[in-house]
């Protein structure tokens, strides 16, 4: 077997989670970490000469900057172009136009206000904003805590995932060389660092989430200790922006729920309602091939200006549309959270993430396994509340609805699509028929609550209701009730129980007469247990006209 063949100045095999660049003259690959370039910094480079080539040829060639509008900073400036955003150019419009204020939409509220019963009995439509911390359960390291207080919590040799804020270009890099980076007076480009999740990490002990978050999860809430799966972590995020960043206008992946607190600095949202209107033409600018060149905000009726400064949480609800600016350099905290309050929503970001093809690496992790752990869980919780004769919550019934449809066409979908992430505790089918039930039952109890002089037939699975005007509705009426009286008064034909009651009826009877008479004391002992038979029975027994018991069996079971 031939061996592998070696790279760079360390002699390695390639690594393909490692950075790598070609040198232009020898033709040799190199780590980037080997040789000291970052994979940002790449991009910037025309002619790479490697330690070995640039002896002889010199320094790299650098790419020479013609404009400052767009990704790509090489084309030539004709003012034809549009500007692109995330380049300098867009920042600095965007820092000097006017939008609604967030007043409009926003809810302010006290930490303590902030609870899983309040949003139960008002909703979670609109952004909340909290300044006063108590009560929340929020708890985060002093507003002192710097970033190169995360390098050492962290680690420094911890791989992360950057942006280039001038290309909206993802790269990666260790953490030390980002906060390196973080802490120059002199930045030659913008970089920005969104998506630390830090549950693995010494950090985590500094940080708890709000209690509404944590109590609301689904993933604290219904995912098992003993999943296949591994457990998304989601709830955790440090978020460190240069001044000048900007993240364009985005849903938080599956539709998630967001916490979000500033420890210092400041951000600035820009708004917009998830109304299926605006859902439709996000979608449709989403997949545009300009996306970059059309501002989301100019294509909706309201884009509304959040500014989120230092100290103060923020609550952005599923489906809302927002964009962020960090407007001075901003140290948060953050996480997301998926919950029952509105599902319907969350479903229907998750598909058009799968419509615009969007990488797993940006979407919520097992997103449809815990679809199936929620599922479980709440049929067994409308079982619960039907016994106990508790009506549920409107936004679970319609929740539970759309789960439904979901879970079905994911299962179509695996016919096609064999991915599956049906957890192997769970019967797909069995787990849809059985809370198709309870919704069908919600349904006829609701009819008969609001429309009692109704006439309500059932037929099957299928639920017929006579809801017509004037006489048609009279005729649907005496129809249904003629019906339910010629079922009251047709013979009932027995039951498998009913002939298996009448066969015991029977031995008992020729016991009392046989057997017992020949021994009283026997007979006055057994004769006690027998006139313990219910009631039920002896008059069901009774009520028999033929006591001859004629069964029919086939492969030993009853048929006739």
């Amino acid at each position: 077997m031939a061996a592998a063949p070696l790279y760079c100045v360390c002699r390695q095999p390639y690594d393909v989670s490692r950075f790598m660049i070609e040198c232009d003259i020898c033709k040799d690959w190199f780590h980037g970490s080997c040789v000291h370039v970052e994979e940002h910094h790449a991009v910037d480079i025309d002619v790479y000469h490697c330690p070995n080539c640039d002896v002889k040829h010199g320094p790299s060639l650098m790419k020479r900057r013609n404009n400052w509008h767009r990704h790509d900073y090489t084309e030539p400036d004709d003012g034809s172009k549009p500007v692109q955003a995330g380049t300098s150019v867009f920042v600095k419009q965007l820092q000097h136009r006017t939008f609604p204020s967030a007043e409009e939409i926003l809810i302010r509220m006290k930490g303590e206000q902030v609870t899983t019963r309040y949003l139960e009995r008002h909703g979670f439509n609109y952004p909340i904003v909290i300044t006063e911390m108590e009560g929340l359960g929020l708890k985060l390291p002093p507003p002192k805590f710097s970033v190169k207080d995360v390098e050492q919590y962290v680690g420094g040799d911890k791989v992360i995932d950057v942006i280039d804020v001038a290309r909206q270009a993802d790269s990666k890099m260790k953490l030390s060389e980002f906060i390196k980076y973080f802490t120059k007076p002199h930045r030659p480009k913008v970089l920005n660092l969104i998506s630390l999740e830090f549950s693995d990490t010494k950090m985590a002990e500094l940080v708890e989430v709000p209690d509404v978050a944590m109590k609301m999860s689904w993933v604290e809430n219904y995912w098992p200790d003993d999943s296949f799966f591994p457990k998304p972590f989601v709830q955790k995020y440090c978020l460190m922006g240069v001044k000048d960043s900007y993240t364009d206008f985005h849903i938080d992946f599956g539709g998630t729920s967001v916490w979000y607190h500033v420890l210092w600095g400041e951000k600035i949202f820009y708004l917009i309602k998830p109304t299926p209107t605006n859902l439709a033409l996000y979608e449709a600018w989403s997949s545009s091939p300009n996306q970059s060149e059309v501002f989301f905000g100019d294509k909706v009726d309201k884009c509304y200006k959040c500014v989120v400064t230092q100290g103060t949480t923020l609550l952005i609800p599923t489906g809302w549309i927002h964009g962020v600016l960090t407007s001075q350099d901003c140290m948060a905290f953050g996480g997301n959270f998926l919950h029952n309050l509105n599902i319907g929503m969350q479903l229907r970001c998750y598909e058009m993430e799968r419509r615009l093809k969007t990488p797993d690496l940006f979407k919520f992790p097992y997103f449809e396994a815990i679809c199936w752990y929620v599922a479980k869980n709440l049929l067994e919780m409308l079982k619960e509340l039907r016994e106990d004769s508790c009506p549920p919550p409107t936004y679970l019934v319609d929740g539970v609805r759309a789960l439904i449809g979901a879970l079905r066409t994911w299962l179509k979908r695996e016919v096609t699509e064999p991915t599956s992430e049906v957890p192997d505790n769970i019967r797909p089918n069995h787990l849809i028929k059985e809370l198709t039930k309870e919704i069908r039952y919600l349904e006829v109890r609701r009819f008969e609550i609001f429309h009692p002089t109704e006439d309500v037939v059932l037929f099957g699975e299928v639920l017929y209701l006579s809801i017509c005007p004037c006489s048609h509705a009279r005729q649907a009426r005496r129809a249904a009730r003629r019906l339910r009286e010629q079922q009251q008064q047709a013979p009932k034909t027995p039951s498998n129980l009913d002939i298996l009651e009448q066969h015991t009826m029977e031995v008992l009877k020729r016991v009392e007469v046989g057997t017992l008479e020949e021994d009283p004391a026997f007979c006055a002992k057994v004769l006690g247990k027998f006139n313990k038979v219910s009631t039920a029975s002896a008059a069901a027994a009774e009520s028999l006209e033929d006591n001859h018991l004629r069964l029919m069996l086939v492969n030993g079971r009853i048929i006739r």
